[in-house]
């Protein structure tokens, strides 16, 4: 690793081949922490925070409000220009977009398993292909598909059952391709493996946002994908109790819209003016 001056960082590990982003160090050992701007309404959010958690980062967890619109204020967009969560500070290290924090995190602080993001170049390359995958097509379907046919009203947008029809054909193809191509090999997990990697945790997240519809819409589309079921409670099973704790929130959100359903469209209505926001998925 190339010498950057004098800026080490207490208890953190470092394995790039070319220079990283070297973190702050100004400060005496203990008196810095990784910050974690997240809302656990966001599938990369809880993504990176399950990561932390699981890897014993010592990290404190800054909520950015969403339906408050805490993501367009000044002081956020000095962390994160882009409006969006999950982002992070280390010291005065700036990071953005789940999955680089990811890679980020499991770089430079120790104790992190090498299965999440391991050294070998060959298998980080394929972890790659996966989550650049993921963006275009299981996360544009899923995020897409929830928001016109479930959660659109509570951030202030229709409903539309035209996109969220076009939206479910990318998901089920997403779905049947990590099905026949993703979860190909002997072990349980994404490429074959037989641990998780962050590309496991970060889909897996994805498609956890199915909670909030409607259960026979879930159960239409995740039904057919025995083997991506089987997948996604392998990795919750890896990550637990963190995985069930951190997606608490999504549970208690589709206990609302439950209610709010049952108490009619005064309800509904209410909901919506009181939420109206845009979109934080």
């Amino acid at each position: 690793m190339k010498n950057l001056g004098n800026q080490t960082h207490p208890n953190r590990k470092c394995s790039w081949n070319s220079s990283p982003p070297q973190p702050n160090s100004s400060s005496k050992k203990g008196e810095m922490t990784l910050k974690v701007y997240a809302d656990r309404m966001s599938q990369p959010s809880r993504a990176v925070i399950i990561f932390c958690k699981l890897n014993g980062i010592d990290f404190e967890e800054v909520k950015i409000d969403i339906s408050k619109r805490q993501h367009l204020t000044p002081e956020f967009q000095e962390i994160n220009p882009m409006k969006k969560v999950p982002a992070i500070v280390d010291g005065r290290f700036k990071l953005f977009e789940s999955h680089a924090i990811m890679i980020y995190l499991a770089y430079v602080f120790p104790g992190v398993a090498d299965h999440w993001y391991p050294a070998d170049v060959s298998k980080r390359a394929k972890i790659h292909s996966v989550l650049d995958w993921h963006h275009s097509n299981l996360r544009y379907g899923a995020v897409t598909y929830v928001l016109s046919s479930t959660l659109g009203p509570a951030l202030g947008r229709p409903l539309n059952p035209k996109a969220a029809a076009e939206a479910e054909k990318i998901l089920s193809e997403s779905l049947a391709k990590i099905e026949s191509f993703w979860l190909k090999g002997n072990g349980r997990f994404l490429l074959g493996s037989l641990q998780p990697s962050i590309a496991d945790l970060s889909l897996v997240c994805e498609i956890m946002q199915l909670e909030v519809v409607n259960e026979k819409d879930r159960d239409r589309i995740l039904g057919p994908h025995t083997r991506v079921l089987k997948w996604i409670d392998d990795t919750k099973n890896a990550t637990r109790p963190h995985f069930d704790e951190v997606h608490s929130i999504l549970f208690k959100v589709k206990e609302k819209l439950k209610r709010m359903k049952s108490g009619g469209a005064k309800d509904e209505t209410q909901f919506t003016t009181k939420t109206a926001l845009p979109s934080k998925m």
